[in-house]
């Protein structure tokens, strides 16, 4: 594995080269590490040029286009990009939301599909980049683990369902992956199929997956060109099997996207929903391999990165983006050390385009999509989801209706569903959280629930109340409730209430006017309402919301324990088992 040197170990640098950190790591750019940038960009271009194009035609845009892709974004990032080892370029976990939307926008025109895609990359650009200057990097982190391989392993499904007709060369109607699989069965079953193109196909899928094992060795590279070699050798184009013909010689050129007559807001969605799987993928990776290397990256950089790259895909004829879990452990493996690695490859790429276009005119369609269905295998998360069954099988079930919304509305949809049972889950846990009713345990310091402590001692006329959760509008009935029910429970006339307070991170509006009134019930009932153990900033909301009045300062205990000596003071009372 290459050692990358530490930030730490980096000159001096002025504070604005923070956005430019490609030119940051040319500042204290060492000679030695040349020849090791140099071979890994030549390695790597030879995953690049295969998988460009193969995940251009799952994204339903001409191949030519995937390699347009991979070459700005390449260089884009090697300048805003904070990874020195990440590599950017068409991704397999984007295809799906970029098909379904250039397939409802383009009407089978391909430069149509062409400008829907790069105004997506526009849009998903401008979103990473607004994002990260507002630094709101952390927002993918709101996906919990079992929602985000639920949602990945629809776009698994997804994207391999898409690809079976190519592999077939069979022609069905998108409708989403269960009616594409009906309408594919029926057609195998028809003898529709294209059986030479299938062989091709599957015989380029079963070598990727059988050299895949082999880190250092370019499986796809390989299976790619024994694939055109065949098709070209023995004339399978005659019998059928399709090939990418002619590309276009050059580069990529700056261009203006725009769609008349196009659905506008839907193109703006799916840009946005391939911003937030990009970013996802990408800021685990970047974590992951900065982590391997000792240096740390900016997950708000890293966005400002990831946006301007697919900015300046979206501008010269590209499509949306990410980083690469198959390309970049190839770049490492190779000797990778800094950025330059991915210029190499873009300017390999580019040198390809400009001298040697017609080297791929015989390169099959099924072998592309057995490049897109190797790497929609390789997205299936299915380990860790049996670990996460045994261990809370809720969480399970919410992955599932994750795959299955996926899998039935289509990749848009379902990253709203997504969102949508984040946001369920992370109100579920503060809407019913845990509470105690807490008494004095012989032998063990402190105050302990009572469920767990059936033992326990009570305290004559003093409840100990703890609720573990920020107050907040959805809960804050439920507080009230739950610390009354142990009001009522109490064996003696309750004279004080003390909420231990310590696990309630905060409080809005809705709960603040809740205190008021509970304590004004407590009041008429002959108790009163202290908190001990209250965070400083919670207090600080409480007389923001003018609750001065009805607590003073009286009322707060710094510690459980404190609270309890206070009431036994005023009540004459004594400690349970004294």
């Amino acid at each position: 594995m290459a050692t990358h040197a530490s930030a730490s170990e980096d000159a001096p640098a002025p504070s604005w080269l923070r956005w430019l950190p490609g030119l940051a790591v040319l500042r204290s750019y060492q000679a030695a590490w040349l020849p090791k940038d140099l071979a890994a960009g030549l390695v790597l271009t030879t995953m690049l040029v295969p998988v460009g194009i193969a995940y251009a035609e799952a994204s339903g845009v001409p191949g030519v286009y995937g390699l347009y892709a991979t070459i700005i974004p390449l260089l884009a990032y090697a300048l805003f990009g904070p990874s020195r080892i990440l590599v950017l370029g068409p991704d397999s976990a984007l295809a799906a939301p970029i098909l379904a939307v250039v397939l409802s926008v383009s009407d089978g025109d391909p430069m149509r599909a062409v400008a829907a895609a790069s105004l997506m990359a526009i849009v998903a650009g401008l979103f990473c980049i607004v994002m990260g200057l507002l630094r709101l990097g952390f927002i993918t982190e709101l996906l919990s683990k079992p929602i985000r391989y639920g949602y990945m392993n629809g776009i698994a499904l997804t994207v391999l369902v898409s690809q079976l007709p190519k592999l077939f060369a069979v022609s069905i109607d998108d409708a989403g992956p269960l009616t594409e699989l009906w309408q594919l069965g029926r057609a195998v079953f028809l003898g529709e199929t294209n059986w030479y193109s299938f062989a091709v196909g599957a015989a380029t899928l079963a070598l990727i997956l059988l050299l895949k094992r082999y880190e250092r060795v370019p499986g796809i590279l390989i299976a790619v060109i024994l694939a055109t070699l065949a098709v070209s050798l023995f004339q399978l184009d005659s019998q059928g099997v399709k090939v990418l013909g002619e590309i276009p010689q050059g580069l990529p050129k700056f261009a203006l996207p725009w769609l008349s007559n196009a659905d506008l807001v839907k193109i703006a969605l799916g840009g946005c929903a391939v911003a937030l799987i990009a970013f996802a993928d990408t800021s685990v990776l970047s974590r992951t391999y900065a982590a391997r290397t000792n240096t740390r990256v900016d997950p708000n950089q890293e966005m400002v990165g990831l946006g301007v790259a697919n900015l300046a895909a979206g501008f010269f004829q590209g499509f949306p983006i990410s980083s690469s879990a198959s390309r970049t452990p190839v770049a490492e493996a190779a000797g990778s050390r800094t950025q330059l690695t991915g210029v190499v490859g873009a300017l390999a790429v580019a040198g390809l385009l400009v001298a040697a276009p017609n080297l791929l005119r015989y390169l099959p369609n099924s072998a592309l999509a057995a490049v897109v269905i190797a790497a929609a295998i390789g997205l299936f998360e299915f380990k860790d989801l049996r670990r996460i069954y045994r261990i809370q099988q809720w969480e399970f079930w919410l992955s599932m209706a994750c795959f299955a919304g996926v899998a039935v509305f289509g990749a848009i949809p379902g990253i709203c569903l997504a969102v949508v049972l984040a946001v369920i889950e992370f109100l579920w846990d503060g809407w019913r959280p845990h509470f105690a009713v807490l008494g004095r345990v012989p032998n063990l310091r402190g105050y302990h629930d009572l469920k767990r402590y059936p033992n326990a001692a009570l305290i004559d006329g003093l409840v100990l109340f703890r609720w573990d959760a920020p107050l907040f509008f959805a809960n804050a009935e439920l507080f009230q409730q739950r610390l009354m029910e142990a009001v009522d429970a109490s064996p003696t006339p309750v004279r004080r209430v003390v909420v231990a307070a310590e696990p309630v991170t905060s409080v809005d509006v809705t709960s603040a006017d809740m205190l008021r009134e509970l304590s004004r019930s407590l009041a008429q009932r002959g108790a009163a309402l202290h908190f001990a153990e209250m965070k400083d900033p919670v207090r600080d909301k409480l007389k923001r919301f003018e609750l001065t009045e009805v607590f003073g300062d009286d009322r707060f205990h710094p510690t459980v324990g404190s609270a309890v000596d206070s009431y036994l003071e005023s009540a004459g009372g004594r400690h349970p088992g004294d």
